[in-house]
């Protein structure tokens, strides 16, 4: 079977062992890459690993030794094949933001029962930002979702190298990056695969687990189960022949336990951690909508107090004088064009708007669907951000978004007065201030309902997320308390400031390598 292999594959590096790039069938799944070796057979069983793990830290050559391993491939027999195709770039500059799958199928029975599908993500926490990390997250949710993608998971592999330190700031974000994706199913599944090992106990990348507070499986002794593998294995071997084997050793005996491990493994399904996806989602529409919320409240209350204002230097005079004039801030709605438009020939990347109350519900970069009725802020046909909380139906998606705008206006009396009449019945100024002070009531009540709204997806994602402390959710947390305290509700302030109070180390360090890769790309964007 091998020599089959070797005559359908590439020999890209002669020698001891002779290295041979596999011939693979390349699939587009949208903005994904589905890479398959061999033919699939339904009736044998598959397993489906995720891997993930920071730049560097070896995914693509233990997905290599995956393979090989699959193959039934031996150091006795000097050969060696990737499936992992290198451009002849450096590994940071190489990664894209592309999530590969690769499926191997025809080897089950050689040394696994199963074949393999290996979900690979791109480095976290790499120097090109977070905002790229958050791309990976949403490339793993369309996989997620998609008819002919993962549903779901036998295991997920942090991958570590041996020399990891447990006081790095970016390996605590990477671990909060990778459990902010999960459901709390997902805990029993999730390992360490340790890179570069020497075969002895990786005391650091331990300590670095133990430190993150990460939740995942654990063995009999409470320890976090995790296997070694050395990532030599391509390397040649002409000399230091005997130092090679050994290291051979490590990654077969790593990936015979791991094989057992994936084996008795059960699968999790993966609608929670999609359902946990969403909550993230719709929990930062929410804020966003907010913001512009009290942006706006800011703005009338501005605008109303220049009306009080003038009223009161015209008091008495409220029938008569056309001539006298009033300058008001007037607050109103426009559109802004954003970056958006076709994507991948399937999605359309845009923005979610609601017509009727003039707002922005899912302004940043909706990709899942053309129509906003598939949105992920949409549920049971309804929206869960705009004010109405309208049918789903009468929202549009577009290149645009609505953004609250000012404009300086002279009006006379008159004018303020017809302004006001299709609102409530106008009779002298008593009434005008009325009505103005009920418009002012009202912008603050619907404030306060996003208010709660926001923090009944914090409740929910407490109950499904794997990691509720996330930086995801950290970083909402100090403006949900601000304003739930503004409204005076003591009993969820409380429970938010719980919360807050459960942030772990892990956490904080995560939040300081975010707030040091920002701060790093606006001085580099500005530069």
């Amino acid at each position: 079977l091998q020599r089959e292999v070797i005559s359908k594959s590439l020999l890209i590096q002669p020698g001891y062992p002779a290295i041979y790039q596999l011939k693979l069938k390349k699939e587009e799944l949208g903005p994904l890459t589905k890479v398959t070796f061999g033919k699939k057979n339904i009736s044998k069983m598959n397993k489906t690993i995720l891997l993930v793990g920071e730049t560097g830290a070896g995914k693509s050559t233990l997905i290599n030794t995956m393979v090989n391993y699959a193959m039934g491939v031996k150091w006795e027999d000097k050969i060696w094949f990737q499936i992992v195709e290198e451009d002849g770039r450096s590994q940071s500059d190489s990664q894209t933001s592309d999530v590969i799958v690769y499926e191997i199928f025809g080897f089950e029975g050689k040394t696994m029962p199963f074949s393999l599908t290996i979900i690979d993500t791109p480095g976290f926490g790499d120097t090109r930002g977070i905002e790229k990390d958050a791309i990976v997250s949403h490339r793993l949710f369309d996989l997620f979702r998609l008819e002919d993608g993962v549903h779901e998971i036998h295991a997920v592999g942090l991958v570590m190298k041996a020399t990891d330190n447990r006081l790095s700031d970016r390996l605590m974000y990477i671990f909060d990056s990778v459990m902010s994706l999960f459901g709390n199913d997902m805990e029993k599944n999730i390992v360490a695969l340790i890179t570069h090992s020497n075969g002895r106990t990786p005391k650091n990348p331990l300590q670095a687990i133990e430190a993150a507070n990460l939740r995942c499986a654990k063995n009999e002794n409470n320890q976090p189960v995790y296997f070694l593998f050395n990532n030599q294995q391509n390397e040649d071997r002409t000399d230091e022949a005997e130092y090679c084997k050994v290291a051979d050793r490590i990654s077969e005996k790593g990936m015979r336990e791991f094989t057992a491990f994936v084996e008795n493994s059960s699968p999790q399904k993966l609608k929670i951690t999609t359902e946990v996806m969403n909550e993230r989602i719709r929990l930062t529409a929410c804020i966003q909508n907010l913001l512009e919320r009290i942006r706006l409240t800011e703005q009338k209350q501005t605008e109303i107090k220049q009306i009080h204002e003038g009223l009161k230097m015209h008091e008495g005079e409220m029938k008569g004088k056309e001539a006298d004039i009033v300058t008001i801030d007037e607050t109103y709605k426009d559109k802004e064009p954003i970056k958006g438009g076709l994507k991948w020939l399937i999605f359309y990347q845009g923005a979610v708007t609601c017509p009727v109350c003039k707002e922005n519900c899912h302004k940043d970069g909706c990709t899942k669907t053309w129509l906003p009725e598939f949105c992920e802020v949409m549920r049971g046909g309804r929206c869960t951000v705009c004010s109405k909380k309208c049918p789903a139906s009468v929202h549009v998606k577009g290149k645009w978004i609505y953004v609250n705008k000012t404009r300086t206006v002279k009006k006379t009396i008159q004018q303020v007065k017809l302004g006001c009449e299709n609102k409530t019945k106008f009779e002298n100024q008593k009434h005008l201030l009325e009505n103005n002070e009920k418009e002012m009531q009202q912008l603050l009540e619907e404030k306060f309902k996003l208010v709660d709204e926001a923090y009944q997806h914090v409740i929910r994602l407490e109950q499904i997320a794997l990691k509720v402390d996330s930086v995801s959710i950290n970083v909402h947390l100090d403006l949900l308390i601000e304003k739930t305290k503004e409204k005076g509700d003591t009993r969820k302030v409380q429970k938010l400031e719980e919360i807050k109070r459960k942030v772990d180390e892990g956490t904080k360090a995560a939040l300081r390598y975010k707030n040091a890769s920002q701060k790093l790309n606006k001085c580099t964007k500005y530069a």
